[in-house]
């Protein structure tokens, strides 16, 4: 075999099916690539406006989308630089020339090239999804350039000749396919647009071209009423493009309400506006939550010289910033050739790194200056805040002193306050002290633990949000040897005990060993475990968890596992300076005479712990409101 080399060629019957179903996530997208391209015509032909390269009337820029619903025809129309037939043969008949980087690269350094769109020749045949016509009108700018006329079936073979066309520019007739009539629906156009143009910096018209029948109608009535002027559907100069000094609070409201459809004004908002070291402008939203399922209903929509592109995009957004809204705008993202989704490249760390930092420095910006609006925000904004701080570390350690904890009387304290050494506490110098901070996930049915602590002058914190049990181990692992978090029904702290009625050691030992098969009767389980304590409390016993095995009892949940909770991770402490134990330590002494006595008592006492602790079933229900309804006849009889 005679050796030969030569360059390979694209093979346009091999490429199109794979443009066709593969390319493109959606089918909608080919709305989005001409009415890109038909802006980029325009950005061009600006460019050499303003290099001097173009003497043409700079005003009046416009990009037109009619809608033939009769004729099955969507038509795209721009007043931008047009082509000569040298540029069809180039730009269309060539698939993956990309025209916009030619001219990048002829231009180069001459004007920013931020504002060209298009960086892929691909885009135009994306129009074959839903055509079986395709024809191109256009005119160049150039002087004395005659318009030309393309058309193709199948975008594998086209033909061109002379066009009639008088005016500078574009048109693009999209005849649409069978398989894809929804497009002729006025609704359904409109709202493509929409979706994608709404922000567009060059006017964008939408118009539907009417039957016969409809023209007479919409005839009469313009007749009765003055005609108005066709008004463009998007808004060129979005908020996001606008300098931060010039926008006012309104402002920043009413673009949140119109572009993510919500009621009630964000929380607060940062306002991206970067040039260097990437270009990227943008504002985020903080929302107020209505409730807890509102955190997963987070949208970030992605721009591309204000193209909308995707909601979400994950290699930009940090996943926890994806449960805020707001609208980014990055020109340097390195897109694939859909222009969805991004390429690996070194930028987009980059921007997600900004980002991050941006936010962390409005939240800790507002804490040393705006403290107790703050303070408002936070239980709006402290799913967002935790979350962040358990999937990015290095945002934990810009935000760790901004971070709250509100307590049951409406304080809100820092890891630093809660790590902080009180006066009168014992310390030794040079040592750290483990500080156990109370906290309550349910305050209703912790509601008896909670006054316990208060009335100990203690502070306890509200950790009832989803994430709080992972939060909790993440800060007491970041903050080890410092602080310990402690459930309210977990503990008795030397404050809550009655050193008055203080017993003995031997004492205790000896209460529990004689009361304990009494309880085990009552509850009907013989490992009950029995603790004796004096207590600055009216209640006679609480239910004490343990800490570890509770937190041991959800992880293996969490994990699928079968652990469940029984009478070795519970403790019920009866409070030795109540009237009511005094009354039955005594019973107890003569067991024989008081049975009855002594198991009223203790099945009393139990479900009073037990009630104070957790809801009760049915059955035990039952039994305490009888007991409750004897003892109120036996105090009745009394007075």
């Amino acid at each position: 075999m005679e050796y030969t080399s030569g360059n390979v060629s694209i093979n346009t019957e091999n490429i199109f099916p794979i443009i066709k179903k593969w390319l493109y996530s959606e089918k909608d997208i080919f709305i989005r690539e001409i009415v890109s391209n038909a802006c980029d015509a325009i950005s061009k032909l600006k460019k050499l406006i303003s290099v001097g390269e173009a003497d043409i009337d700079s005003t009046g820029w416009k990009i037109e989308v009619v809608l033939d619903k009769e004729a099955g025809t969507i038509t795209i129309k721009d007043n931008g630089i047009g082509m000569t037939e040298e540029e069809i043969v180039k730009y269309i008949n060539q698939i993956a020339f990309s025209g916009a980087k030619d001219f990048i690269e002829k231009y180069e350094g001459k004007t920013d090239d931020s504002q060209i769109i298009g960086h892929f020749g691909l885009g135009f045949y994306s129009v074959f999804m839903v055509s079986d016509n395709v024809q191109i009108d256009t005119l160049s700018w150039v002087p004395g350039a005659e318009a030309v006329h393309w058309e193709s079936d199948t975008g594998m073979d086209f033909a061109i000749s002379p066009s009639d066309k008088t005016d500078r520019g574009t048109e693009i007739t999209l005849h649409i396919a069978e398989d894809s009539v929804e497009f002729l629906d006025s609704f359904k156009l409109r709202e493509t647009l929409m979706k994608y143009f709404s922000f567009l910096p060059v006017e964008l018209f939408f118009t539907e071209i009417k039957d016969e029948e409809e023209t007479e109608e919409k005839e009469t009535e313009e007749k009765e009423d003055a005609k108005e002027e066709p008004k463009p559907i998007n808004n060129t100069t979005p908020l996001w493009m606008k300098p931060v000094k010039d926008c006012t609070e309104e402002e920043y409201k009413a673009f949140y309400h119109e572009v993510f459809r919500d009621f009630n004004d964000p929380l607060f908002w940062i306002h991206l506006n970067i040039d260097y070291p990437f270009n990227l402008k943008g504002i985020l939203y903080f929302p107020k939550l209505k409730d807890q399922y509102d955190i997963m209903e987070g949208t970030i929509k992605v721009y591309y010289n204000q193209v909308f592109v995707a909601d979400n995009i994950k290699e930009i957004i940090p996943e926890f910033l994806m449960l805020l809204r707001g609208v980014i705008d990055c020109p340097d993202l390195p897109l694939n050739v859909s222009r969805s989704f991004l390429q690996n490249d070194g930028y987009v760390n980059k921007i997600s790194t900004h980002i991050t930092k941006k936010v962390a420095d409005k939240l800790t910006g507002m804490f040393n200056t705006e403290r107790e609006e703050y303070n408002k925000c936070w239980e709006d904004i402290n799913p967002f805040v935790k979350y962040g701080c358990l999937k990015d570390e290095k945002f934990y350690d810009k935000v760790k002193d901004v971070v709250m904890f509100k307590t049951t009387d409406d304080r809100f304290l820092t890891i630093s306050d809660l790590t902080a050494i009180k006066d009168g506490e014992n310390t030794e110098e040079n040592k750290p002290v483990e500080k156990s901070v109370y906290y309550v996930d349910d305050e209703v049915a912790q509601a008896q633990y909670v006054n316990m602590l208060k009335d100990a002058g203690l502070d306890i914190v509200i950790m009832t949000g989803p994430i709080d049990s992972h939060f909790i181990n993440y800060i007491e692992y970041k903050n080890s040897g410092k602080l310990k978090f402690v459930r309210v029904d977990s503990d008795i702290t030397d404050t809550m005990k009655d050193s008055s009625n203080e017993m003995s050691q031997e004492d205790r030992e000896k209460v529990i060993a004689d009361i304990t098969p009494s309880f085990a009767k009552v509850s009907g389980n013989d490992k009950i475990k029995i603790g004796v304590e004096a207590m600055k409390s009216p209640l006679p016993a609480i239910i004490l968890v343990s800490e570890q095995s509770r937190r041991m009892q959800e992880m293996m949940k969490m994990y699928g596992g079968n652990m469940n909770m029984g009478a070795d991770d519970i403790t019920v402490t009866l409070n030795s300076s109540n009237t009511t134990v005094k009354t039955l330590v005594k019973l107890i002494e003569n067991k024989e005479d008081n049975c009855e006595k002594i198991d009223f008592l203790a099945a009393h006492i139990y479900d009073l712990a037990l009630l104070a602790h957790k809801p009760m079933d049915a059955g035990a229900m039952s039994a305490f409101m009888e007991r409750s309804a004897k003892l109120l006849d036996e105090f009745a009889c009394k007075e």
